[in-house]
């Protein structure tokens, strides 16, 4: 069985394959997402596991908290209409795991979702690319 972080990453990546979104994509789990600047004509959805935070709940149970960063990334037109798309499929994506449980690992609850900053301004203007990446926070007792 892989680490409860691992888990999670992977359901979140099978959640987001297994729904429609509005704009076809495979999302991928990885560690280090590093992709060329020509292959990011192609919309890109990465799963990343963040980080894990723990509460004591009492003396045999605690509470984990597991963020995952769900990257979207693609190259594209400095067109409004086209980062508009771009911008909606985020919070599409970020609304779904806001009022849906995961299918293949239902016992985390979502229970943050961020998107702060909504996309990188830099990347945008330097590398003309559409980068936002949500941030989900999934609740656990164990």
């Amino acid at each position: 069985m892989p680490a409860c972080i691992v888990a999670i990453a992977e359901a979140v990546t099978a959640e987001l394959n297994g729904n429609a979104f509005g704009q076809p994509f495979t999302a991928q789990r990885l560690y280090l997402p590093t992709f060329d600047l020509q292959s990011m004509s192609e919309l890109k959805v990465t799963v990343v596991p963040k980080g894990i935070t723990s509460a004591s709940l009492d003396r045999s149970r605690d509470s984990f908290d597991y963020q995952i960063d769900v990257a979207i990334q693609k190259k594209v037109p400095s067109q409004v209409e086209t980062i508009d798309s771009l911008m909606l499929l985020v919070e599409a994506i970020g609304d779904h795991f806001r009022t849906n449980p995961l299918s293949s690992f239902p016992g985390a609850r979502c229970v943050n979702v961020e998107n702060t900053p909504v996309y990188a301004p830099d990347h945008l203007q330097e590398l003309r690319q559409f980068t936002s990446v949500i941030t989900l926070t999934f609740r656990l007792w164990r």
